[in-house]
């Protein structure tokens, strides 16, 4: 049995104790898992952009190949507006899969 005097000690190592257990089993896989949502993140943010500007370099081309006019230019970005849906469409239908 403990005596009175050995109190304060164990009361001392059973939070050091508490202490060193919440920090391995919480605060260090929260700062890996933090870590890898801000991975997730910055990736999710550069396909997005590169999704843009390929669009806009699709558009673009598009464009350019019609003739002059401005009803054929039109034409062409109607021509890339549906074939973003469409590619939009297809990413969305086999994301779900």
């Amino acid at each position: 049995m403990t005596r009175i005097k050995e109190l304060p000690d164990h009361v001392r190592e059973f939070v050091d104790l508490s202490k060193t257990y919440v920090r391995e089993r919480t605060v260090e896989p929260a700062k890996a898992l933090g870590r890898l949502a801000g991975f997730g993140f910055a990736a999710g943010f550069l396909f997005f952009l590169g999704a843009v500007l390929l669009a806009i370099a699709g558009t673009r081309a598009i464009v350019d190949l019609m003739p002059d006019g401005n009803i054929w230019s039109g034409f062409g970005y109607v021509i890339s507006a549906v074939g973003l849906l469409g590619v939009t469409g297809i990413v969305m239908w086999r994301a779900s899969k």
